[in-house]
């Protein structure tokens, strides 16, 4: 097992080993969320990175073909800022809580990523007609949590998302080279979709004529219930308010900040609550189509014990849920939550 450096300083460890950690609340309130304290998610042993580290693109193609580090450097640069979300945030709010990472609120976090899209990559390769998704193959492996074996991660793409332009091979984080926990070398990155579309520790793609089934496809990253599961695969509409934070003590005159994201379209509304009573929020224009939309209210608080609430909406008409839409394996919690705060006089 590889030792993990104290990180307590800039992230809330979940657990150690493999690392699963949040971005500590204090930081979500910048636009960009810090490097060091992007969250972190691993479902096994960060893999040790080699110098002849290649991806492999094989499946439905032409001829099976071999991408090295240099060969991507050598491709035309891409970035996208975006705003990626393990789909298990907030699993602690869920009655019962599910079985999973106790992820808290702080499973998300604003990037700059650069890479080379997807596409280019492919292109080595030439896919073929037939093919109808991409599955991609990290080279994190470990045993399933069943006990039926050793699996490694890999999740499935539809092709026109594997497509896109801005669905990048990335190997660069806020300007510097990916680190281990963030997938280093190179690692997969989807905007829109919950964060487990994002392959860390990119060693293949395959291209598929028929819908993929594994592990992490049918098994887990799924919504569960009654015994019916769907795949998770874009994020949904959130809001997240980050001043004040909770707990803390304030004064009448407030401004309510925050931020509210969607991976099916631009956030269209944002309200905001004080105790019980609904107000329309300021939404100002997000920094790119995948990052997070800014919101703001100027208000007058009661003194005491105050609730506050945002509420989004996006360009589909999808709005956040009053109430927690629970499902066994804890996934895509996106209720509307109280921030408990003390004004003053």
């Amino acid at each position: 097992m590889l030792d993990v450096p104290d990180r307590s300083s800039v992230l809330d460890v979940v657990r150690a080993h493999p690392l699963c950690a949040e971005t500590p609340l204090t930081l979500l309130q910048q636009a960009i969320t810090p490097a060091p304290s992007v969250y972190v998610r691993s479902n096994f042993e960060t893999p040790v990175a080699h110098a002849d580290w290649s991806i492999v693109v094989s499946g439905d193609v032409a001829q099976v073909t071999r991408v090295s580090l240099d060969a991507l450097a050598a491709m035309p640069q891409h970035e996208v800022l975006m705003t990626m979300e393990c789909a298990g945030n907030w699993r602690l709010g869920m009655d019962p809580v599910p079985a999973g990472e106790p992820w808290q609120y702080g499973a998300v976090s604003t990037t700059r990523w650069r890479g080379v899209s997807l596409a280019t990559v492919l292109a080595q390769a030439t896919p073929a007609s037939t093919a109808v998704e991409l599955l991609a193959c990290g080279a994190d492996a470990g045993p399933r949590d069943d006990a039926a074996g050793v699996v490694r991660f890999e999740r499935a793409l539809p092709l026109d998302v594997a497509m896109h332009p801005d669905t990048l091979v990335a190997t660069h984080m806020n300007g510097d080279p990916l680190t281990a926990d963030h997938g280093a070398p190179v690692r997969l990155v989807v905007p829109n979709w919950y964060g487990m579309a994002s392959v860390k520790w990119l060693a293949g793609v395959q291209l598929l004529s028929a819908p993929y089934t594994g592990y992490f496809q049918q098994k887990r990253y799924v919504y569960e219930v009654d015994g019916d599961a769907r795949p998770v695969t874009r994020a949904l509409v959130k809001s997240m308010i980050v001043s004040p934070m909770p707990q803390q003590i304030t004064t009448r005159q407030c401004t309510v900040r925050g931020w509210a994201w969607s991976g099916s379209g631009p956030i269209t509304l944002v309200e905001v609550a004080v105790n019980e009573r609904w107000s329309r929020a300021t939404v100002s224009a997000p920094a790119s189509p995948y990052a997070w939309t800014p919101f703001s209210l100027e208000a007058e608080l009661p003194t005491g014990d105050v609730m506050l609430r945002s509420r989004a909406t996006d360009a589909t008409g999808a709005v956040q849920p009053e109430a927690i839409v629970w499902n066994r394996l804890g996934y895509g919690n996106n209720a509307v939550r109280a921030i408990p705060v003390l004004v003053q006089p």
